[in-house]
Parts: C-alpha cells; sequence; structure tokens
C-alpha cells in the first residue's frame, strides 16, 4: 500500500491532488483541517494485487466558517449546531427539525391557534382566514378570547372586510355549541385568548378549548426569543396539547435560534412564519427552503454574521 499526505487550501483542491497522483480509485484514510487549509491521507493499492481496493466512502462536508458564524449569531442551540453546521442547510434542517402543515382544508379538524399574550394570536388567525378567502374558501372563524379588551373587535375588524361572520364562544360549552353550526365541512379557526402555560389552570382551559372540539393546536410565537426561554414556553404549550408551531415577526427579529430550540426541544412542528405587516401577504408556509434562506441572509449591522454563540 502507498500511503502519501496532502495539503492544500480547501478539500476540493485536496482531492484534486489526490485524484491526479493516485488515481480516482484512492482509498482517503482521513483528513483534518490546519491552520492554512486542509489535509488528507491518502493511499492506493498496488496493481496486481487480487483483492480490489475497497472505495471508502465521501468525505463529510468540512465545515465551512461562514455556517459556523451564522449558527453562532443566531444563537443555534448546541444540539442543532452540530446537525446543521455541514452539508445543505436545506437538507440540514429538513433531517433535523419538524415541519407540518395548518388544518386548513374542508373537512379538517378544527384549528385552535394559542400563545403567550401578543404573541400575534389574532393576527395570524386574521391572515389564515384572508388566505382562505382568497382561494375561495369561506372558513368558520371563532374567537374564544373573552379576556383581552377589544379582542374581539379586533378580529371582528378583518372578519367583515372578508364578508364573513364572527362567532364570539369563550367558554368551551359555547364553543361546543358554536361547532354545530359548521356547514360544509368549512374549516374552522379557533382564535385563543392569550395565556400563561405554566399556570395549571389556564393550561387546562386551553385543553378543555380543544377536547371539546376535537381541535389541533398551534402555538403562536414571536421569533427573537431567547433560545431557553422559546424551548421553556414550547415545552409548557406541548404539555397542553400544542402540535403545530407558528413563527411570528421573522421581519423584525434578528435571530432565530429562539423558533428552532422551541420546535427541536418540544417536537413541535414548524408550519408558518409571520414576515409582514400584510393581512394579506404577510404569513408564509414555513418550509425547510423558507428557513434556510432567512438562516442564510440575516445580516449583522455589520452585514455579516460574526458574533459568537455566547455574545449578547
Amino acid at each position: 500500500m502507498r500511503l502519501k499526505l496532502y495539503r492544500a487550501a480547501s478539500m476540493a483542491d485536496a482531492m484534486a491532488l489526490v485524484r491526479a497522483e493516485l488515481g480516482i480509485d484512492a482509498l482517503i484514510l482521513g483528513s483534518r483541517r490546519t491552520a492554512d487549509g486542509v489535509e488528507i491521507t491518502a493511499a492506493t493499492e498496488p496493481a496486481d494485487l487480487a483483492t480490489p481496493p475497497v472505495l471508502m466512502p465521501d468525505l463529510p462536508s468540512v465545515v465551512d466558517p461562514e455556517r459556523l458564524a451564522i449558527l453562532d449569531f443566531h444563537a443555534v442551540p448546541d444540539g442543532l449546531h452540530a446537525a446543521l453546521k455541514v452539508g445543505s442547510l436545506e437538507t440540514a434542517l429538513a433531517g433535523a427539525l419538524p415541519f407540518g402543515a395548518l388544518p386548513l382544508t374542508p373537512g379538517d379538524r378544527p384549528l385552535l391557534i394559542v400563545g403567550p399574550p401578543g404573541a400575534g394570536k389574532t393576527l395570524t388567525t386574521a391572515r389564515l382566514a384572508t388566505r382562505l378567502v382568497m382561494a375561495g374558501i369561506a372558513p368558520m372563524v371563532i374567537t374564544a378570547d373573552g379576556r383581552r379588551a377589544g379582542a374581539t373587535e379586533q378580529l371582528a375588524a378583518f372578519t367583515r372586510l372578508l364578508g364573513i361572520n364572527l362567532i364570539v364562544a369563550s367558554h368551551p360549552v359555547t364553543l361546543g355549541r358554536a361547532l354545530t353550526r359548521r356547514q360544509d365541512a368549512a374549516p374552522v379557526l379557533i382564535d385563543a385568548p392569550g395565556s400563561d402555560p405554566f399556570d395549571i389552570a389556564q393550561a387546562e382551559e386551553l385543553r378543555a378549548l380543544a377536547a371539546t372540539v376535537g381541535a389541533t393546536i398551534a402555538l403562536v410565537l414571536p421569533a427573537g426569543l431567547h433560545p431557553e426561554e422559546a424551548s421553556d414556553l414550547a415545552l409548557a404549550y406541548a404539555e397542553a396539547g400544542a402540535t403545530l408551531l407558528i413563527g411570528t415577526r421573522l421581519d423584525l427579529a434578528r435571530r432565530l435560534g429562539g423558533l428552532l430550540a422551541a420546535a427541536s426541544v418540544a417536537h413541535l412542528a414548524l408550519a408558518e412564519a409571520g414576515i409582514g405587516p400584510g393581512a394579506a401577504d404577510g404569513l408564509v408556509k414555513l418550509t425547510p427552503a423558507e428557513l434556510a434562506a432567512r438562516l442564510l441572509h440575516m445580516p449583522t449591522r455589520t452585514g455579516t454574521p460574526k458574533h459568537g454563540r455566547h455574545a449578547a
């Protein structure tokens, strides 16, 4: 066996040297980063050996320092950091995080939209209703928020513009009665009151609302939260029954690690992203491609993500 060490500025350059001298059947025995680039240890068997050489699998992608800086800037938690640092970011996100779709087709289970106060639940409900109406589908829109002053009026202003009725049902019993008026298996959007998921009574109230109508629960969580804070909230809402995650304020937040942490820790499927103030175009489906693009193109004040993982 013939062994040789190759040094180059990049993995591509090093592999080109290996193939130029040892051919495409060269065995790659190891690689490592150096201060000047990379080193590859390669070997080839003599041509007269009876046993043909066994080719090593393709080398894993070399970690890109710029990718690491981007993940650090977004404060991506350590566990996800390792999973997202090599290869296509879109592919890595699809493998590391759950993604899903909201139940918005006729006949689907009702969708209960929950979250902490001020997260954007009512605007999200209005945006989803707008999307359905623009697609020619008239949803059933219900507000269960009997706490916040002006909550009903805010959503009613949107539904009037859309030409649909708003139903007020802030108690499980009245919510159950409201669902008996569902026509043509219309999609059902229920705007829940802002809640504290760490409060046992409020968490139980959410469970009761969902159980009454067999609803799927989607958590609305703003981007920009500290990853640990976002994780705690997501876990608490998941305990109350949430299975989907809608991120809001992606147009305003500079760091998205909190949303990634919430989805990962609580196993919530990423479904939608709030990206602007508009009702018709302010919400998009959150796919691995959409999330990758936003992570990669989120500049710092200097234009390049250069902050360390523990930077303020």
